[in-house]
């Protein structure tokens, strides 16, 4: 269908358009008209992707005279490829109407494990490695090496990719990882390579957080992107998170031990070259000297990560003297890795700040800040100038001068935190030093500083207003929208006591009470019973969700549950998990029917889809809060209260009740499907806990569903099955309309009604 929003015409693939994307693209419209950036929230299944790309692509051909560019992020290669596909649809929709002028480049943006074609290369096991085999092929000093020496492997791919130079290019059209692997392998170029070429002339790009927020990838990907971009981070509701981790680093004794040894390999190196080929260091002394740390004009297969700093904190100025020699270098990076061994051997918890650190550090070590802010840089042209390419097997030196990087550079939102074990398993020695970044705003704002829009979106993004103090940015349009509906397809309840009418609860201490276990099992038992196909359940962590299991085990629950269904558990191994979730599928599939319990802030909960008959019920054990003993967590909280005046319960209550919608939310991806959700803790009935929620759950959760005990838990169930099972019109009548046609928009847009759903 295609109509207009003010003097923009969209173009939408599909013949009926729900209320709320309506709505949401006007919104977001008007946050592109501003030039700002804007939070929007909608309701899980209700067509947020496409309502998004038709209204930016169709906003773009509006304005030829400025064209904008799309930056869509994803957390996941399954919904980049998801969104991908739906783009084509889109794509397809638009040259059929428009002709030539609505072609655009499109390109999704892996890494090169998702995006290389050599059999050879694909052979390593993980990601680094890949990179590093691939390194081993392209770097210039190999290719240089193989015209002398013909027995030097080299990747055929690359070769063509150079040879066809300026011509290597993408020809118009919507292009996922498989298609871009698949048109590699036709003209024999190499797509990881292609792709990254062809970044500065798309139109959209589809890639992962870490490509705009991490610093090491973004300052080589997207250094080049033009201000005139619009930035979409899809299923935003842990960026402050990603970002946090962007910043922060590890470092354990298996790190210092790795360090030792590729500290004597470079030294081993820097010999032979002193003997072989003095020249090469000696050149790189003097462009030190001239201050440049890196040569300007690196090839693309040369390029390491970039600087771990954000861009405009880096120093512009010399390599500090006193590090500029390779053996000198080498030497500052001993007397670190000494200093940080002997700051491991602690028997306790320590805690500090950047700036007590690097004074501690320049006291007892004698390296000054400056010469830790070098340290990345001047590493990796170390390793340039050795010409070495095993870069996997320099991960562990790379970390180090990663933390030296970001500790000179930081005095303000970080801690240092030492802790010699593990709290959870105090017997065992593992020690570990961790640089912690706890401003979530640090990463993310040269993304709002440097591009004109940035849409922050997703499902779950209660409370609303919480972002912009955690992000530090002011947007101009902030909205959470509700979901049309011509029935009531969702039926949250919260569940505040067993049948027998003991108070159920995760608080620690009840949640190892035999009378709660008890009671959740029998919860269970109960809607296996009464519940078709599939059911899943999420537990707070992996240890209560093993606790849990072992006890119903024990008493004969777990018997009775598996007479009813086939139970299937996550566990922390990713192949064991996707084996158990494919079985778990056929099982729902073929009317066995299946349990499957869960962890909150698992694999499962963030990214894999329960819908139609593979969700029909969801139990939400507790409430997950983060685990609240967490050295890092506490530092968080106290910087939170002190720089943005969070209050530690508000924060903690927050981020557990976005993690506990985002698990109940897997089970509704459209508005033909239908579910319940369980919320199993007393704790949910307190007003404070349960305002948290997203608009468009508590829409529908009823008073008379806020202190129910099992068997009345069972009763609504019983009855809302019955209710599912009726025959409904889709489209929705009396006032309700959920899918509007043409003529609806165009009698809409005459009247000026914009909420005839609601």
């Amino acid at each position: 269908m295609i109509f207009k929003i003010e003097d923009v015409t969209v173009y939408f693939p599909y013949d009926n358009i729900y209320p709320e994307q309506y709505e949401y693209m006007v919104e977001l419209k008007r946050a592109l008209d501003a030039k700002g950036h804007c939070l929007l929230e909608m309701p899980t299944g209700t067509g947020k992707t496409i309502a998004l790309l038709s209204l930016i692509t169709s906003y773009r051909l509006s304005r030829p005279d400025s064209p904008i560019k799309l930056v869509y992020c994803t957390r996941t290669v399954h919904e980049m490829e998801k969104t991908l596909g739906e783009l084509k649809l889109l794509h397809d929709y638009q040259v059929r109407h428009l002709g030539a002028q609505a072609m655009i480049l499109a390109i999704g943006l892996s890494s090169r494990k998702n995006l290389c074609v050599n059999t050879k290369v694909l052979a390593a096991e993980n990601r680094d490695s890949v990179d590093a085999a691939c390194r081993k092929r392209t770097a210039s000093w190999v290719r240089a090496l193989s015209t002398e020496n013909p027995n030097v492997e080299l990747c055929d791919y690359f070769e063509n990719y150079e040879k066809a130079a300026d011509n290597a290019l993408l020809p118009p059209g919507v292009y996922t990882l498989e298609d871009l692997r698949a048109f590699g392998k036709n003209r024999g170029w190499c797509p990881y390579f292609l792709a990254r070429h062809m970044v500065q002339f798309a139109n959209v790009i589809v890639y992962s957080y870490q490509y705009l927020l991490d610093p090491k990838v973004a300052g080589i990907i997207s250094k080049e992107l033009q201000k005139e971009s619009v930035v979409v981070f899809d299923e935003a509701h842990n960026i402050d998170n990603v970002c946090i981790e962007a910043l922060s680093v590890s470092v354990r004794r298996v790190t210092l031990e790795g360090a030792n040894r590729n500290l004597n390999k470079i030294r081993q190196e820097i010999d032979r070259f002193k003997a072989t080929d003095a020249g090469r260091l000696r050149a790189e002394y003097n462009r030190l000297v001239e201050g440049l740390a890196l040569r300007g004009d690196l090839s693309g297969s040369d390029q390491w990560l970039a600087n771990p700093a954000l861009p405009h904190d880096i120093l512009k100025e010399a390599v500090p003297g006193n590090i500029r020699r390779a053996e000198h270098f080498v030497h500052v990076l001993r007397r670190l890795l000494q200093y940080l061994g002997v700051r491991l051997d602690t028997e306790n918890v320590e805690k500090e700040s950047p700036v007590s650190f690097v004074s501690s550090l320049n006291s007892q070590a004698g390296i000054e800040q400056k010469t830790l802010k070098f340290c990345y840089d001047r590493l990796q042209s170390l390793m340039l100038t050795l010409e070495i390419t095993d870069t996997d097997e320099f991960l562990p030196i790379q970390t180090v001068c990663d933390f030296a990087t970001l500790v000179g550079t930081y005095a303000r939102g970080f801690s240092i935190i030492i802790e010699p074990y593990d709290e959870r398993m105090p017997h065992i020695p593992d020690p570990i030093l961790q640089l912690s970044c706890h401003d979530a705003s640090l990463a993310i704002k040269p993304v709002f500083d440097r591009f004109q829009s940035v849409v922050i979106t997703s499902g779950t993004l209660s409370p609303i207003d919480l972002y912009p103090r955690l992000l530090s940015f002011t947007p101009v349009v902030s909205r959470s929208f509700k979901m049309s509906m011509t029935r009531d397809c969702i039926c949250p309840m919260v569940l505040t006591r067993g049948s027998d009418q003991l108070p159920v609860s995760t608080k620690f201490d009840m949640r190892s009470d035999p009378g709660v276990v008890r009671n959740y099992g029998k919860l269970l038992v109960e809607m296996v019973s009464i519940v078709p196909d599939g059911v899943v359940c999420f537990f707070v962590s992996y240890s209560y969700m093993d606790g849990i299991i072992a006890t119903w085990n024990e008493t004969g629950i777990l018997k009775e549950i598996m007479q009813q269904k086939l139970v299937f558990i996550e566990t922390q191994d990713v192949v064991e998990t996707t084996l158990a979730l494919d079985n778990y599928r056929r099982a729902c599939d073929c009317g066995r029917g299946a349990v499957f319990f869960s962890v909150a802030r698992g694999k499962v909960a963030e990214g894999i889809d329960f819908d139609r008959h593979y969700g029909r019920l969801v139990v939400m054990y507790g409430v997950p809060f983060q685990y609240t003993l967490s050295k890092i967590l506490r530092a968080r909280l106290e910087y939170l209260h002190d720089t943005f005046q969070i209050k530690e319960g508000d924060f903690l209550t927050f981020d557990a009740l976005r993690q506990a919608a985002q698990c109940v939310g897997r089970v509704i991806r459209s508005k033909a499907d239908y579910g319940m959700m369980i919320f199993a803790d007393k704790r949910y009935s307190r007003h404070d806990k349960r305002s948290k929620l997203p608009g468009w759950i508590l829409s529908h959760l009823r008073d008379a569903h806020l202190n129910l005990s099992t068997d009345m838990a069972i009763h609504i169930a019983r009855e809302f099955l019955r209710k599912m099972a009726q025959p409904y019109d889709k489209a929705g009548t009396m006032g309700r309309k959920t899918l509007l046609t043409q003529e609806d928009l165009e009698k809409m847009a005459e009247t000026g009604v914009q909420d005839m759903a609601y």
